[in-house]
């Protein structure tokens, strides 16, 4: 499928929703909206903002990419967003931009008269077509790379903002953003969820948390490192979350709704003798152009279609596991950002057999 195709088809599929709605026009300016729409094209100069650079409004017969005189040599030059299948309408920087928005709108982020199409978006998003799985695939893959390397170059003495410097260099290297990259070393592991990196000095122990985004596509993993003996609690702990994990992997199939995998995420908890630990973090859910498009909670009804990515994430006091997955039509879940030569514990639940990462032990 060529860049021209996909857009095209996802047009399509907006034009559908706008029809079906009865809106006028859809007007984009996050930046994962607009990488999405447009292939893969991205906007987001400032991290830090959900909003982009560069906007799309598509009514029934036109697309159209606004954005200023800074942003469009770019935009033109090396993303080519004409020949997309969008026409370029260019402000200069110094005034406001009057984007023309039509009589009816629905908007991806809040705006007073507007329709607000979070959710709407976020499923469209989330149903990625052949081309997405392919580049997912290969981001994932560069981002399990960049885990595995950057844990290598972990040592006691190190500070959490040096951890989390060789984390994003490795990723940096490698062609990608590291828009989330969280560290935790010793007692803080166990304290603190969305850890993010500080000047405690490691002694043992540290969780490395890593999101990673290409092309707008974002893949999650986390990954843990021991230096000496592991204690048999960490131990015991590991293998709980490990086994919480793979069951919800091999739950991951087409037809179930993140409600129903919520349930079976619950009642893993349960079984393996920690049951109040899903109430300390979510779990996880459908990623795509958002680290998490949609979650799983209780009663979501959204159902899991193949070619669909996941990204799970529980976690127990001092532990966690997280991989991004690939939901497919036939078969149990192709684990996407597997790190080569990681210690695994081979699970099985049902007809699939899961590895799960361990904490890696180093002398």
């Amino acid at each position: 499928m060529s860049t021209d195709e996909e857009v095209q088809t996802k047009l399509e599929r907006v034009r559908a929703l706008l029809r079906e709605k009865r809106v006028g026009a859809l007007w984009l300016r996050s930046a994962s909206s607009v990488a999405w729409i447009t292939g893969g094209v991205d906007v987001a100069v400032n991290t830090a903002d959900s909003l982009g650079v560069a906007s799309v409004v598509i009514t029934e017969r036109a697309a159209t990419l606004w954005t200023n005189t800074i942003e469009a040599p770019r935009l033109q030059a090396e993303d080519a967003v004409e020949g997309r299948g969008f026409t370029l309408r260019v402000t200069p920087w110094h005034e406001p931009q009057g984007v023309e928005l039509g009589a009816t709108l629905a908007t991806d982020v809040p705006l007073a008269g507007a329709q607000h199409w979070a959710r709407e978006l976020a499923i469209l998003r989330a149903r990625l077509l052949p081309a997405e799985v392919e580049r997912f695939r290969t981001l994932a893959r560069d981002a399990a790379e960049a885990m595995g390397q950057a844990i290598l170059r972990v040592r006691p003495g190190q500070t959490e903002h040096i951890i989390a410097a060789a984390l994003a260099e490795e990723t940096t290297r490698r062609g990608m953003r590291p828009i989330v990259t969280l560290v935790a070393v010793d007692d803080r592991v166990h304290r603190v969820r969305h850890p993010l990196p500080s000047e405690r000095i490691m002694r043992r122990y540290a969780m490395l948390v890593l999101c990673a985004r290409r092309g707008g596509l974002t893949v999650s993993l986390t990954r843990l490192v021991h230096f000496g003996p592991l204690p048999d609690e960490l131990q015991r702990k590991q293998q709980a979350c490990a086994a919480i994990d793979a069951a919800i992997i091999a739950a991951s199939r087409t037809g179930y709704t993140l409600g129903a995998l919520f349930d079976a995420l619950r009642a893993a908890y349960a079984e393996a003798g920690y049951a109040d630990e899903w109430r300390l973090h979510h779990q996880g859910g459908v990623a795509g152009y958002e680290p998490r498009e949609l979650l799983a909670l209780p009663g979501e009804r959204f159902t899991l279609e193949a070619g669909m990515v996941c990204a799970w994430n529980p976690s127990i006091s001092g532990v966690k596991s997280e991989d991004t997955v690939l939901v497919r039509a036939a078969s149990a879940p192709e684990v996407l950002t597997t790190v080569t030569n990681w210690p695994t514990v081979p699970i099985t639940v049902g007809d699939a057999t899961v590895l799960r990462p361990l904490i890696l032990v180093r002398d």
